[in-house]
């Protein structure tokens, strides 16, 4: 995201939603905080595409954060906590009836507050997708920090069940809305001269599984991961990993590949939907683990190839199969090109928010404090 000037934001409290005569069907003033915000002015997020004009949002920028490919560690640190904090505190000052978190920190963050201050806001958790389901202090800490979040979108459907029961919270709280990518300018065609299959990402990654099932074969292999990803296996000779690539050059590169591989291990929680989607959104030919975050983005030989977790031999034939069958990478490709636009793009977010935001204001509980 390109940076900019800081646009402040109003700290007057927020006026009442509900104005006599008009429960339920006021105006909505929702202030976003998202980490990837940097210039409040241009990073505007899902919101130009809500449409009707009930809705008016502000952006509340973030602080510098390092690429996630640059951590040398899993999980947030100290430093992005901190800024996670400070961003929250931002939202919750704003001048706004409610409050829009992207990523389950910034809901942490807002959602303590929400609990422990008065006059409530709406709160609205998007994209709540947790890497792992933890235990002990770590949960106890989360049911008491989001106990009062309105809603929470995740991206799989399975994870509505799984977070409710973690947070032990109706199942009423949670939607479910697909992963949205903006479209993606195509600039690369199929490399011919050196075709190559190419894997992404590092969370949840079942790389051991891909190894071997490339391992032996002629086939050119790129794998894009951090380092973490990769620790303790044996790279295959035909196989060439790189890292601290830009988010451009990783969709030139998934543009140029004869196959896309989503390799996930078999988890609890959804992982690799942002490499899935966006490969969708490029008309790629993709094998994807059968798993909670792909089984609700790829339909078995229409959209994409999927496998079952942990069978290299599943994953070699697929990618063999895509490899030799340039019509049927064509077909696929196409089909998930038209999937991806009516459902994974912001147009279709965009609905999907406005849906989640009139939902609330119409059951009333913006008239609650």
């Amino acid at each position: 995201m390109p940076s900019g000037a800081h646009v402040a934001i109003d700290p007057r409290p927020a006026s009442s939603a509900c104005p006599a005569g008009e429960r339920g069907l006021a105006p909505m003033r929702w202030a976003v905080a998202a980490p990837f915000t940097a210039d409040p002015a241009s990073d505007r997020w899902l919101t130009p595409f809500v449409r009707g004009g009930r809705h008016s949002f502000v952006m509340v920028p973030a602080p510098p954060r390092p690429s996630w490919h640059a951590r040398a560690q899993r999980a947030s640190g100290w430093l992005d906590w901190l800024g996670t904090w400070s961003q929250g505190r931002t939202a919750w000052a704003a001048n706004a009836q409610g409050v829009i978190t992207v990523f389950p920190q910034l809901a942490f963050s807002v959602g303590a507050r929400q609990r422990a201050r008065a006059p409530q806001r709406l709160v609205v958790a998007w994209c709540f997708n947790l890497g792992q389901l933890y235990g002990g202090v770590k949960r106890a800490a989360a049911r008491l920090a989001l106990a009062r979040v309105d809603r929470f979108v995740v991206h799989s459907r399975a994870e509505v069940a799984l977070y409710a029961e973690w947070l032990e919270l109706p199942q009423e709280r949670f939607r479910f809305v697909p992963l949205q990518r903006a479209a993606i300018p195509l600039e690369e065609v199929e490399e011919q001269r050196d075709p190559f299959v190419l894997a992404m990402g590092s969370a949840q990654r079942d790389y051991a599984t891909l190894f071997e099932a490339v391992r032996g074969s002629r086939r050119r292999t790129i794998v894009v991961a951090a380092a973490h990803a990769l620790a303790g296996l044996d790279v295959p000779a035909n196989v060439e990993v790189r890292r601290g690539l830009t988010a451009a050059e990783c969709r030139r590169l998934a543009q140029r590949a004869r196959v896309n591989v989503v390799p996930v291990r078999a988890a609890a929680t959804a992982a690799g939907q942002v490499t899935l989607v966006e490969a969708l959104r490029m008309g790629r030919a993709v094998v994807a683990t059968r798993c909670s975050g792909s089984v609700d983005y790829v339909a078995h030989e229409r959209t994409g190839l999927l496998v079952e977790p942990h069978s290299a031999a599943a994953l070699r034939d697929a990618i063999e199969r895509l490899w030799a069958d340039a019509d049927l990478r064509a077909d696929l490709g196409r089909n998930a090109a038209r999937h991806a636009q009516e459902h994974c793009s912001d147009e279709a977010a965009g609905v999907a928010l406005r849906g989640v935001l009139d939902e609330l204001v119409g059951s009333g509980r913006a008239c609650r404090s």
